[in-house]
């Protein structure tokens, strides 16, 4: 499987290399004085491709907490400290009228506190559950996009990480394909959804009941529609989900295998302060397991491997809403929920999910890019999930091998610094209550420094 992968991987840089020299000849044969040249003109008006970097750092420590017991994934309750890094580089290029060819070969390592575990709602959202620290090289995203404009009225984009400058009709169809991630396109919230300069914890940065198609580094392979008009835009998602539990190997069997999504999002405004509202549905299959078949077949430490088969599906639903108050404060809300009934493939234990909050601009304080965050998440599970842990069974990222259980409630705030462009600072604190939903461990007390650096 290995040997296979490399030469795919070669094969994809001989794709892109092919392609980057497709999209320079283009360019370079923009001169000429007939119609043949119309798209390589068009192209020529503006920069066929863009490069753009971003490194963010973090360090997270928590003090010794109380514990009446502790199991397999539970988060340690002696002091402990974890350090994570990730570094992105984002190309982009045209490849013909309205086409983008993006790639973003990516590094990370470090880890999170307690190997990434014992916290439904994980305070770093850049950390993976991998079992190395050492920095690693691989392919974050690899994909293509086509824009289909419908009438002659533009509008300008301006450049930025996986998005080339151009001009765009407010009435447009999207289709990409490739790997990529889906919370690139998804759930997104304008306060509340980068993890390297807003809020951290996993459950902010998306809905948490949202199990989202992903290999263990949060990508996936897969195909999207976007259609966008001037009131509303609907999106969909098709992608592949991996053969294992968190795993980083793709299950190719799409037929019984698979993640599907599709949004609606709608502006609005509320005494001339603009809002969205997003409503997403989600509906996942893989070789999953049963919460309550685990226990039947065995009710004291049930192991929800045994289970594991294909046809089984997990489906959701989940409400995103942002609001602008004023030039300097926004506030948002997400819900979510799911069936509860298989186990949790891919994001992380969460069932139901429900977090408000809001940032505020440090334009109140004369310190114009400088911001403040806070909000509050709440977490639960469904009955199935709670009767699993408390028999003793384990998911892969909480179980304390028994469970009393109580909503695993969480805080979050956060202060921006910008000491000089593009270095910012953000430094952190997260309680939390009831971590992975058990009143007998806890409060937890979390601090963290994040340090972000992009051009």
């Amino acid at each position: 499987m290995i040997l296979y992968i490399n030469k795919f991987t070669k094969k994809l840089c001989i794709i892109i290399i092919l392609l980057f020299f497709y999209s320079y000849n283009l360019k370079a044969n923009t001169s000429g004085n007939t119609q043949d040249t119309i798209i390589s003109n068009e192209l020529s008006q503006k920069p066929f491709y863009n490069l753009h970097f971003q490194q963010t750092f973090v360090y997270q420590f928590h003090p010794e907490f109380y514990a009446k017991y502790s199991g397999n994934n539970s988060l340690n309750n002696r002091q402990d400290d974890a350090f994570s890094l990730t570094t992105t580089l984002f190309f982009g290029t045209h490849l013909w009228r309205n086409c983008e060819l993006y790639i973003n070969p990516e590094v990370s390592g470090g880890t999170g506190l307690s190997k990434v575990q014992g916290i439904a709602g994980f305070p770093n959202n850049e950390v993976v559950r991998v079992g190395t620290v050492a920095p690693t090289l691989y392919p974050a995203r690899l994909m293509i996009q086509q824009t289909i404009n419908f009438d002659e009225e533009t509008e300008s984009i301006e450049d930025d990480a996986n998005q080339l400058n151009s001009t765009i009709s407010p009435k447009r169809l999207v289709l990409m394909f490739g790997k990529f991630s889906v919370l690139d396109y998804f759930d997104v919230n304008n306060y509340s959804h980068d993890g390297r300069k807003q809020f951290m914890n996993w459950a902010l940065v998306s809905n948490g009941s949202w199990d989202y198609p992903a290999d263990t580094r949060g990508y996936t392979i897969g195909l999207m529609a976007e259609y966008y008009h001037p009131e509303f835009v609907i999106r969909f998602a098709a992608a592949m989900v991996p053969t294992t539990v968190n795993g980083p190997i793709f299950d190719t069997k799409i037929n019984k295998a698979n993640g599907l999504v599709i949004e609606a999002e709608k502006p609005y405004s509320i005494f001339d302060r603009q809002g969205k509202m997003r409503l997403l549905l989600f509906r996942n299959t893989a070789n999953c397991g049963s919460y309550n078949q685990a226990i039947d077949d065995q009710q004291l430490n049930p192991d929800i491997g045994k289970t594991r088969s294909y046809g089984k599906t997990k489906y959701g639903f989940a409400l995103n809403i942002e609001q602008d108050i004023s030039p300097t404060i926004g506030v948002f809300a997400r819900g979510s929920w799911n069936d509860g009934h298989t186990e949790t493939w891919m994001f992380t234990e969460i069932d139901r999910s429900l977090c408000l909050g809001g940032i505020f601009n440090g334009g109140i304080w004369y310190r114009k890019e400088d911001e403040i965050g806070i909000a509050a998440l709440f977490n639960g599970l469904s009955d199935e999930h709670k009767n699993y842990l408390k028999a003793g069974g384990y998911g892969f990222i909480i179980g304390d091998g028994n469970l009393n259980y109580g909503i695993e409630s969480i805080i979050e705030t956060y202060y921006k610094l910008y000491v000089i462009k593009p270095l910012l600072f953000s430094f952190f604190y997260q309680f939390v209550n009831n971590p992975a939903y058990n009143q007998d461990r806890g409060p937890v007390h979390i601090f963290s420094l994040r340090t972000h650096i992009e051009f």
